[in-house]
């Protein structure tokens, strides 16, 4: 016979703790948990019970306890949107925003198919030039010309985005626009509105009566670390979605409004440190009519749907900067604590005074990044910037917006997505229970959870590893196979 396997000399935690899992009595329990919840990053362990009761006799008729599992806990997906920090679970928040936005453009979750008729058009509103960056400049046939600096940058060169000369570059204007950019663009909603009621000879009050405005937009960086916007506008009749716009409402006046709007906004601050600084769109405003899905363009409702919830699920990563915030939650970036006694504020020990958790100089960027960060930082110590919370925004470049919004008459939310997949889960349960329709007159449901922590034991982040290897090659076959058809 062969002598039993002795864990303590498997040198790999991971592997040790996987064979100790693979001995359990459930183990088949245990990799369909990791499954379910499709191989998440950081997933929430939760330990409890749900009882379902019959409501007159109190009769239970189904009861689940977290201690009746091998690992005594149950694993939920963490729904963080992030690519960079859950893959798993922004992927399924990529395919709600798609289907919110798709909705919007060609019907359906409530939303009546003659939508496609109305006048809605992709506008893109960038920001302004805070100086000379370098960049890969083209001609209109394509043929790539010499930067400002007189090289020609190859598409993975790092310096692409960064100031030619950081010593005139303003990086308080730059900081200053991404932390009022979502100001920005409510002043130019409300300024798109004035530019269409004139346009219809209407006030702006009788404007509403007659016709609306929605939009979805989300939010984009770029290289050089400013944030753009990319937005669906469409006109609608008075209640919505429901009803088309008037007749002399059309994609053409709706395209002349959106630029004479967005050439109109402007917002002044005004700082004794900074001095009176005018923030404003840039010059580069492209409006563009959306085909229908067998349209001849590349501008088609299905593809705008993918690019706007391919940008629902990145953050400011993609310009170079890091995806956690760094402010030291001790002090609350402070860089002073308060005694538990009466006393005065004394230097925090864990930031040193700093407010920060990680030292500048040892973060893993660029110069350019670091600088906007610092900058940030800065800007944030000041009285009269205090509301902007600019500290604890820095590691998004002083950006604190949400990166997806809607109007309320767009579509469908993001909310109604995820109970319907809720009700739907609900629902295959209660039928494999064999359970009864549910309702307050037939059935009481008593639940009691606690949160344990959050993460997967050394084995289970070993099957987690396999679930999204195994979903990353169905991605792509899945890829592969539409781009044969």
């Amino acid at each position: 016979m062969t002598a039993p396997l002795d864990l303590r000399q498997v040198v790999s935690p991971y592997l040790r703790d996987l064979i100790e899992l693979a001995n359990l009595d459930r183990f088949d329990r245990v990799r369909e948990q990791v499954e379910r919840v499709g191989g998440c990053t950081r997933p929430i362990q939760l330990v409890g019970s749900t009882v379902t009761l019959d409501a007159a006799t109190r009769d239970v008729l189904h009861a689940y306890s977290t201690a009746d599992e091998p690992t005594g806990r149950l694993l939920v997906a963490c729904g963080n949107r992030r690519a960079t920090r859950c893959p798993a679970c922004s992927r399924l928040y990529a395919a709600d925003t798609y289907q919110l936005i798709k909705a919007g453009l060609t019907g359906g979750k409530a939303v009546p198919e003659t939508v496609r008729a109305h006048p809605r058009v992709f506008a893109t509103l960038t920001a302004p030039s805070f100086g000379r960056v370098h960049n890969r400049p083209t001609t209109a046939t394509g043929k790539l010309l010499p930067c400002r600096c007189g090289e020609s940058h190859t598409a993975d060169d790092s310096t692409l985005g960064t100031p030619v000369d950081p010593q005139t570059y303003d990086y308080c204007g730059a900081v200053l626009f991404n932390a009022h950019a979502g100001a920005l663009w409510a002043r130019f909603t409300t300024f798109l509105r004035r530019e269409i009621a004139a346009r219809a000879g209407l006030a702006q009050k009788e404007l509403a009566n007659v016709l609306r405005l929605s939009f979805a937009k989300v939010a984009e960086y770029q290289k050089r670390g400013l944030v753009h916007f990319h937005a669906v506008v469409r006109l609608d009749g008075p209640q919505g979605s429901t009803a088309p716009p008037p007749a002399w409402a059309t994609a053409e006046l709706l395209t002349d409004a959106i630029e004479s709007a967005a050439a109109r906004v402007v917002l002044t601050v005004e700082s004794d440190t900074v001095g009176v600084r005018e923030l404003r769109w840039g010059r580069q405003i492209d409006v563009r009519e959306i085909a229908g899905a067998t349209a001849d363009s590349d501008l088609t409702d299905r593809a705008v749907a993918a690019y706007v919830a391919k940008y629902a699920t990145k953050g400011a990563e993609g310009s170079g900067t890091v995806d956690r915030s760094l402010y030291c939650h001790l002090c609350n970036g402070r860089g002073m604590t308060t005694p538990v006694f009466d006393g005065d504020p004394i230097e925090c020990r864990s930031c040193g005074g700093t407010g920060m958790a990680e030292s500048l100089a040892c973060l893993a960027v660029e110069r350019h990044v670091r600088q906007m960060i610092r900058t940030c930082w800065d800007l944030g110590r000041l009285p009269e910037f205090a509301d902007l919370k600019l500290w604890k925004w820095a590691h998004m470049l002083g950006f604190r917006g949400h990166f997806s919004t809607k109007s309320r008459r767009y579509s469908t939310t993001l909310g109604a997505l995820r109970e319907i997949r809720r009700a739907w889960r609900t629902e295959q349960t209660r039928k494999r229970l064999e359970l009864p329709e549910p309702s307050d007159a037939t059935t009481l449901v008593h639940s009691d959870w606690r949160y344990l922590a959050s993460g997967y034991s050394p084995g289970e982040e070993l099957l987690a590893e396999t679930v999204r290897r195994e979903s990353a090659m169905a991605l792509q076959l899945k890829h592969e196979g539409e781009e044969w058809r």
